[in-house]
């Protein structure tokens, strides 16, 4: 997970031991959400497992969450609150409500206006100490209302496609369970060697826990847990899920653990510029930046600017605004800066708020930072014209400096230091093209064609650098000089670790065109995954993707099952299952609600 937003990997240097990007930020974050997403919206029908993730009704509607007592069961665990609101079905269950009721329309937060069962349920807005960190003491839990929530959606998560058909399995099918059986073995081979640590290292059968995780454990886990879902792997989620309560220790339930860790960054924050640093000492509260960014005191663009989905929805969960105000902080003081010429450097002081060494890259240290202006657009229901006007201002400086195309003819996006063009693409560039492709339909109408065109271009040259190597797997940069055209030109960035960047595009190009060609790319991928990389105890990456014997690297990566094979999935699967109407992926590829204000053009309202 942390592995995908970190440029280089040679064990010589600190590149290479994949020092974390988002180590606060999008480490804890993915899963943050993970858990109050795969867990509070997507948990199967069972009262059981409702009461486990969503606590009990006391004095006032809605859903409360209460605090776990060692030794002691959760209040309410022996008798179902009355008249619950419906649970999501379990996989491949159908929802039996199919109309929203009258209640149900009040739920989902209104950008008008609030609710009143909202009002009446919610903790002061700002929380307690005038700080707005943490809901006062003695104050009533927030309520969320998950039965308005589910009656928003437009889409059954799982989509509409038949089940226990009689008709002959089709290839698209076969090929979506293969995927999932790839799934399965991943987990299959985790649980028996490292459940509980943070990754499985699959050569010597077992686990890695380091020291990147701020001392949380089983990362696999909550990484995992939308993806088993989704491929109704029933088992193996019951597994994860009862992992996660029994294990994951923050001493409070679902939603809670959320809003805990949510608090817990928060120290970040307290800089001269509201620019949060890139390390959290839970038990102290200090904060720091990473020792070896420049100058040994800067925050990384890729991490700061990649909160805005996460806590927009953290306000949300918990009622309280101050996580929506610390990133809307942070976007506008990025906005009122000078940009040499429009460009966003990768590292700035969060002292000073000066850009520290001007290095642009859309690849790592900066990438997700442009992914989450187009998503706050798209998660607001289009009503974020601030995102929307910062991320094409963005793309347009972008094209205008860094996308060159090679004497090939392939298009590539370069990185740029202080105005001179490194002529190479990152792997971790190559989520570029579904990026474009997602934000083509709400461009300026003479813009749209070009930025499909674009989208297609940058994603066909991510193809050709997997499929310039012997493995047909994609190194981790790859360069346009000496006559060389995607391929990477020296042995430390040719290793592939199972990164999930361009099948991520492959998707996203799928949906938007329906061509073909991009399911026919993905299972290339499919095929020289398994192939090269599956192993007898998991899946791990490869050294050198220009090699047809593979030196393995002893790392199942948790984004490998958070993403990689989730975004191969839904390139095989209807439009409809997590469809884009209703969710926005993270950079983790975690589901996020879109904040639809009503209910029109729902399909049931059901999950």
């Amino acid at each position: 997970m942390l592995g995908r937003k970190v440029p280089g990997f040679a064990p010589a240097s600190p590149w290479a031991l994949r020092l974390p990007q988002k180590f606060l930020f999008l480490l804890f974050l993915s899963g943050l959400f993970t858990l109050c997403f795969g867990a509070l919206f997507l948990l199967p029908h069972s009262s059981r497992f409702k009461r486990f993730f969503l606590a009990p009704r006391a004095r006032q509607p809605g859903l409360e969450a209460v605090p776990e007592v060692p030794g002691l069961p959760l209040a309410g665990a022996r008798e179902s609150p009355p008249n619950p609101a419906p649970a999501a079905p379990a996989p491949g269950e159908e929802d039996p409500s199919s109309l929203a009721s009258p209640r149900r329309r009040k739920g989902w937060p209104r950008r008008t206006q609030p609710t009143r069962p909202r009002e009446e349920a919610t903790v002061p807005r700002g929380g307690g100490g005038g700080r707005g960190e943490g809901p006062q003491e003695g104050s009533p839990p927030f309520s969320f209302d998950f039965h308005a929530f589910r009656s928003r959606l437009r889409h059954p998560v799982l989509g509409t496609r038949t089940r226990g058909s009689e008709e002959p399995q089709s290839l698209v099918q076969t090929q979506r369970e293969k995927i999932k059986e790839m799934m399965q073995f991943a987990w299959q081979s985790y649980k028996r060697y490292a459940m509980g640590k943070n990754e499985l290292q699959p050569l010597t059968k077992d686990g890695y826990q380091g020291n990147m995780f701020g001392g949380l454990s089983g990362a696999t886990v909550i990484d995992s847990l939308d993806t088993l879902y989704l491929m109704e792997l029933k088992e193996e989620f019951q597994e994860a899920k009862t992992w996660v309560e029994e294990n994951f220790h923050l001493n409070v339930v679902f939603r809670m653990k959320a809003i805990t860790l949510g608090e817990k960054l928060l120290p970040a924050f307290n800089t001269p510029t509201g620019i949060p640093k890139g390390v959290v000492n839970f038990k102290s509260g200090s904060n720091r930046s990473w020792g070896w960014t420049v100058t040994g005191s800067s925050s990384i663009l890729a991490e700061f600017g990649s909160l805005h989905l996460e806590f927009l929805h953290l306000s949300e969960l918990s009622g309280n605004q101050v996580f929506a105000e610390k990133v809307r902080h942070i976007r506008k003081f990025l906005r009122k800066i000078d940009k040499p010429f429009g460009l966003y450097p990768n590292f700035i002081s969060p002292v000073s708020g000066n850009w520290i060494q001007h290095h642009v890259s859309v690849g790592g240290l900066g990438d997700s930072f442009y992914e989450y202006l187009i998503k706050s657009w798209l998660m607001s229901a289009k009503t974020d014209t601030e995102a929307k006007d910062m991320y094409y201002e963005a793309l347009t400086a972008i094209e205008t400096h860094l996308v060159n195309v090679s004497p090939g003819g392939l298009t590539y996006i370069a990185e740029w230091r202080g105005g001179n063009l490194d002529h190479k693409m990152g792997h971790l560039a190559c989520f570029s093209g579904g990026m474009i492709a997602l934000g083509a339909e709400d461009a300026e109408e003479d813009k749209r064609a070009h930025y499909r065109e674009l989208a297609a271009q940058i994603t066909k040259t991510c193809h050709e650098s997997y499929d310039r190597s012997d493995t047909k797997l994609g190194p981790e940069a790859f360069w346009f000089n000496s006559g060389k055209e995607a391929v990477a030109t020296q042995l430390s960035e040719s290793y592939y670790i199972l990164r999930p960047e361009v099948v991520e595009s492959y998707m996203y190009l799928w949906r938007q065109t329906h061509n073909p060609i991009y399911r026919e790319w993905g299972w290339e991928v499919v095929m020289a995954l398994e192939k090269y990389c599956r192993t007898e105890a998991g899946f791990a990456g490869i050294q050198d993707v220009y090699s047809s014997i593979p030196n393995h690297d002893n790392k199942q990566q948790t984004f490998f099952l958070a993403e990689t094979l989730k975004y191969l999935y839904l390139l095989f699967s209807e439009d409809d299952m997590l469809s884009l109407e209703d969710w926005v992926f993270n950079t983790e590829a975690h589901p996020l609600p879109v904040n639809h204000s009503d209910s029109a053009g729902r399909v049931g309202g059901q999950l």
